[in-house]
């Protein structure tokens, strides 16, 4: 029975199995959970590979041309790995190419995989009408942050070469099926799409720029909270975009929309993420102010599985819709036209 199994890494890496992996049907009627099966190393050992744990109990020992198969497999996993993205939820694994297609929505179970800023602009914004504002603003080091792992403007650096983005979130204007908006997109991507100043900045500038031309505002949240390495400075930015959004909404009468997407949690849950006119979150998307964990650590309770998902929140009234991914263009522009925002006329 073990010896069908090639090993997988973690779910939050792609992983490619080999042939001679048990299906997915088959694990899950053998209780055996893809991308949980943990690899022991002895202090010296002599292979890579010498002892697998599996979730259905037990160490279970190899012999040496077991150890060099299932060391095979990982390196055919390495090798492949960038052509396939495993689902955090049911670790099926989509072929990345044709996952973009689907909206990032695993084609196994139709759990919503992260998706950068720049896939949320192309997926809701018209080709050809969206208009960045703020490229060029970037976060500096105001408190002097000291990290023994690494410095914090290196930290920046680093993410932006990697993200392609000046910060954790996309501001500009364009068109929604014809319909002129304002939209700020957070990416995850970038530091846990963690809120600094840049952030705050950039959102209180899209805000005041719609309330100058009366437009609509959307904003899609993707966020693990205030920006640690910033301090106070970063939680003074949920008092700024709450007071843009106060003249936005109460004084000049404006619509907002929030769309909260997983996971959106800390500053940004108490503050524009739940501000908004109308609250869209996305199926299963993880929503909080504080983490299980650190619920847990500091009140000594259990958190009860599922309650901090949307389904959960949404039957306690927290926001206004669940909306599939590939339905919230559609659902965005009816609420838009619904509270008088109609597309330009072409001629």
């Amino acid at each position: 029975m073990f010896k069908a199994l090639s090993v997988s890494f973690k779910a939050t890496q792609p992983t490619l199995f080999s042939s001679t992996i048990l299906p997915n049907e088959i694990a899950r009627k053998s209780n055996l959970q893809f991308g949980r099966i943990s690899i022991h190393q002895n202090p010296k050992p002599t292979s890579k590979v010498t002892v697998i744990k599996s979730s259905i109990g037990g160490n279970q020992s190899f012999s040496k041309g077991d150890e060099e198969k299932i060391q095979s497999d990982l390196d055919v996993s390495q090798k492949y790995k960038h052509l396939w993205v495993q689902c955090g939820n049911c670790y099926g694994l989509n072929y990345k190419k044709s996952l973009k297609s689907k909206m990032n929505i695993c084609e196994q179970c139709g759990f919503h995989l992260k998706m950068s800023s720049t896939e949320r602009i192309e997926l809701l914004i018209d080709p050809g009408t969206w208009e960045p504002m703020d490229e060029d603003m970037v976060s500096l080091d105001p408190i002097e942050f000291h990290s023994e792992e690494e410095p914090y403007k290196d930290r920046i650096d680093s993410y932006q070469r990697k993200t392609g983005l000046a910060d954790a979130v996309q501001t500009g204007t364009g068109q929604l099926q014809g319909i002129p908006v304002a939209i700020g997109v957070m990416d995850f991507l970038f530091m846990g799409g963690s809120m600094g100043s840049v952030v705050g900045e950039k959102l209180t500038r899209l805000i005041e720029h719609a309330t100058e031309k009366s437009l609509p505002l959307i904003i899609v949240c993707a966020s693990g909270g205030a920006r640690m390495q910033e301090g106070s400075l970063s939680l003074m930015q949920m008092a700024k975009i709450s007071a843009a959004l106060y003249d936005y909404q109460s004084n000049k009468q404006l619509f907002y929309v929030a769309v909260l997407t997983s996971p959106t949690t800390g500053g940004v849950t108490a503050s524009f993420g739940t501000l908004g006119d109308i609250i869209i979150a996305e199926p299963n998307a993880y929503i909080a102010f504080a983490g299980k964990r650190v619920i847990e650590q500091t009140l000594n309770k259990t958190v009860p599985d599922g309650s901090q998902e949307a389904e959960y929140l949404f039957q306690k009234g927290l926001f206004d819709q669940i909306v599939p991914r590939n339905l919230l263009k559609s659902v965005l522009s009816e609420l838009l036209m619904l509270h008088a925002y109609f597309p330009l006329d072409q001629n």
